[in-house]
């Protein structure tokens, strides 16, 4: 997926400055698909260039005024274009798995820490992922009846929650596995 659908996405759901739209991608689409602030303000200038995305200059109070971008008729052409494109699904590469197998070749308890700080690192997601969907879907300040926009926002936020509890399922597996094994077990 190119950055350019991402943004394209992002401000069809909501118009904003680079600034606003930069927050967004690091509070939600960002869980999903990253960008630099630098590569989002790259982006937008040649998407608006392209004719993709308008910019309105915003007057504010005490700061300077703010370009505030959204999305155009070529624009939304694009997006659905790609729509209704077949992309490849996504392979697994994964560094820890490979580390995980050559461990056979050293001392696999060796890997315990570097494991459990992947855990961690899950664990805190999730928790983020979980705070996400209490605060914009199943608290009370959800809104009763979602429109399509939010009921497939909270379908991907939900695949997020499943990947990293599966992802941390796994790592329990793969810490369970090792810590059976012993330490110093002589290679494979």
């Amino acid at each position: 997926m190119a950055l350019d659908h991402a943004i394209l996405v992002s401000l069809l759901e909501q118009p904003g400055s680079g600034y606003e739209l930069a927050r967004r991608f690091d509070r939600s689409i960002g869980h999903f698909w990253t960008a630099t602030h630098q590569q989002i303000y790259r982006v937008l200038k040649r998407m608006e260039s392209d004719g993709w995305i308008d910019a309105r200059e915003v007057p504010q109070q005490g700061r300077p005024d703010k370009k505030e971008y959204s999305v155009t008729g070529p624009g939304r052409t694009v997006l659905s274009q790609w729509l209704h494109e077949p992309i490849e699904p996504e392979s697994v590469r994964h560094d820890l798995a490979v580390k995980i197998r050559g461990a056979a070749f050293d001392d696999p308890a060796a890997l315990i820490r570097e494991i459990e700080r992947h855990r961690q690192v899950h664990s805190d997601r999730l928790d983020h992922y979980l705070a996400g969907e209490r605060r914009d879907f199943t608290g009370p300040d959800a809104p009763d009846v979602p429109d399509a926009g939010q009921e497939l926002q909270h379908a991907v936020l939900r695949g997020g929650i499943a990947y990293e509890r599966m992802t941390i399922a796994w790592l329990d597996d793969v810490l369970g596995t090792i810590r059976r094994l012993g330490p110093g077990r002589p290679p494979g």
